[in-house]
């Protein structure tokens, strides 16, 4: 899904929040006054006066989207109830209080105190970013969340976010995704030329050094410019996801595996300066919730696309097809330029590029043994 761009500084400023924006502002403090008044002895006395914290959370996703929309709906509600109500976060969908491209720079300064989206929106401006959400040929879901907690992935994420006041948390995972729906074959590495394809971030700088002509379109028109002939092939995210956009009503072919989008990661933005204003128990209220939804998610997303696969292929007379080798040994090949070359973009990005490298070699063999044996085992 792609999203306006922003601008971004050079570096990150020493206060990220603009001058108008209080202390008291950026903590979200509301004081509820006095509950009520105490008469004795004829004399009036307030009672205790009760405060809670309120915040915002700016997203870049339409309201109630299906994933990480809901990802961030749930998020909000865990916080209200595991903190007993005494911390609430109102919920601010893509354009109900700043564009969806404007969300970075609106919890950077302030004018939310959370903020829910991809990593990869930001590649422009931080291209290591997208090691947070989705590499191509990267890390799987679970394999991700141990890089970031066992593997120092966390450690760096925060160093990459800290210039602009941001502190960021793993929110949700609507898992890997499908390679692409096409009109025609692709039977060769020719098939790839030419073919105007809607394919963003990484994926999409793979396909065009591989002949390909990469499409940006919201997901509102990608099925008409399948229609249209505007495109020749598309992606979007799972079977869920494409089989309620109805990919499956123009084009009965799909390729996997999804190369460019293994990992399905969304991320919580935190005001660095209201996030340290908090509880030490509030700030464990708001871990909590991001780790329920990561776990949520990941379940959520693999128990419907288990079931819209069912149907794409027993219903809709979908047909499933994997890339031919000689495509996946192109499409391997490029992906590790592609990705080699974020480790040019800074010094954090060569770091961060080094730690996930080390990552994915330690965690494949093992994934290998437990997992692709497993299934292969397991297979009728």
């Amino acid at each position: 899904m792609k999203h306006r761009k922003t601008s971004s500084p050079s570096s990150g400023p020493a206060d990220p929040r603009p001058a108008d924006v209080t202390r008291r502002g950026a903590l979200g403090l509301t004081g509820l006054g006095l509950t009520g008044l105490a008469l004795a002895g004829g004399l009036a006395r307030p009672a205790l006066a009760q405060t809670t914290i309120e915040w915002k959370m700016v997203t870049t996703w339409p309201a109630d989207q299906p994933g990480p929309g809901v990802s961030a709906s749930r998020i909000c509600d865990t916080i209200a109830r595991l903190s007993g109500g005494r911390m609430r976060v109102r919920l601010f969908p893509a354009g109900g209080l700043v564009a969806g491209g404007e969300v970075f720079d609106a919890v950077s300064a302030g004018t939310a105190q959370m903020g829910h989206a991809s990593p990869a929106f930001w590649q422009d401006r931080l291209p290591a970013a997208v090691f947070f959400s989705a590499v191509p040929f990267g890390l799987l879901p679970y394999e991700h969340v141990t890089w970031l907690e066992q593997g120092g992935g966390m450690g760096l994420w925060e160093r990459l976010y800290a210039p602009f006041g941001i502190k960021p948390l793993m929110g949700g995972n609507s898992g890997p995704q499908l390679g692409g729906w096409f009109m025609r074959p692709v039977l060769t590495l020719e098939d790839l030329r030419g073919l105007r394809i809607r394919m963003t971030g990484l994926g999409g700088e793979v396909m065009r050094r591989l002949g390909a002509t990469p499409v940006s379109l919201p997901s509102s028109e990608i099925v008409p410019a399948l229609q249209s002939g505007l495109l020749d092939a598309a992606e979007f995210l799972g079977p869920e996801g494409d089989r309620a956009m109805g990919f499956q009503t123009v084009s009965k072919l799909c390729y996997t595996p999804g190369f460019h989008e293994p990992n399905g990661a969304s991320e919580t933005l935190i005001n660095q300066v209201a996030y340290e204003g908090l509880p030490d128990d509030l700030k464990g209220v708001i871990a909590a919730a991001c780790r329920m939804e990561t776990l949520h998610s990941i379940a959520e997303s693999s128990w419907r696309n288990a079931e819209a696969l069912r149907q794409l292929l027993e219903e809709d007379g979908v047909e499933l097809r994997r890339f031919p080798e000689p495509v996946m040994q192109a499409l391997r090949a490029t992906s590790r330029d592609v990705v080699a070359a974020l480790a040019n973009s800074g010094d954090i990005a060569r770091d961060i590029h080094t730690s996930y490298t080390q990552a994915l070699q330690r965690l494949t063999p093992w994934s290998e043994v437990s997992d692709r044996q497993m299934l292969d085992g397991r297979a009728p």
